[in-house]
């Protein structure tokens, strides 16, 4: 079975100019990878979990405070390796000076050493006007971009 995640596409405006804020993957894979491997912040559904409710939850667990406010529904997209991906945007603020509280996975690194090494889920985050947003963020969620600036411009 493909696996399913929600997350939460957090925007803010700077003047007229929208800027959405992404995550980047933490751990040795992505080290050295930028375009192409940020993402919405996201996380796994549980089992009979409310898929808005997941993407806070994961939203929380990953930037390390709660989001509030009005969640705009930007559907779902499948992604390369087949996870189906829902999102929501909202308005929100980041200060780049806060800590980012991500959670820790663990996996053996390096690859057959026998050692476990801990790892942030996510290792940076930031805002980003949407003509760098579309190079960064993982291609097949370059949709959500695209409907939250249609769904402002339709306001």
């Amino acid at each position: 079975m493909k696996k399913k995640s929600s997350g939460l596409l957090m925007y803010h405006l700077v003047g007229d100019d929208l800027e959405v804020f992404l995550v980047h993957p933490g751990g040795p894979y992505f080290a050295k990878k930028d375009e192409g491997a940020w993402s919405i912040p996201k996380g796994e559904i549980e089992e009979g979990e409310d898929l808005l409710e997941c993407a806070i939850r994961e939203f929380h667990e990953e930037i390390g405070f709660l989001p509030k406010g009005e969640f705009i529904p930007l559907d779902w997209v499948k992604q390369k390796g087949g996870k189906v991906v829902h999102a929501w945007a909202f308005a929100g603020e980041w200060d780049n000076k806060m800590r980012l509280k991500s959670n820790l996975f663990e996996i053996e690194w390096p690859p057959r050493s026998g050692k476990i090494q801990k790892f942030p889920e996510i290792d940076k985050a930031e805002f980003f006007s949407l003509s760098v947003a579309v190079e960064k963020i993982n291609p097949a969620q370059v949709e959500f971009l695209a409907r939250l600036q249609t769904h402002l411009l339709n306001k």
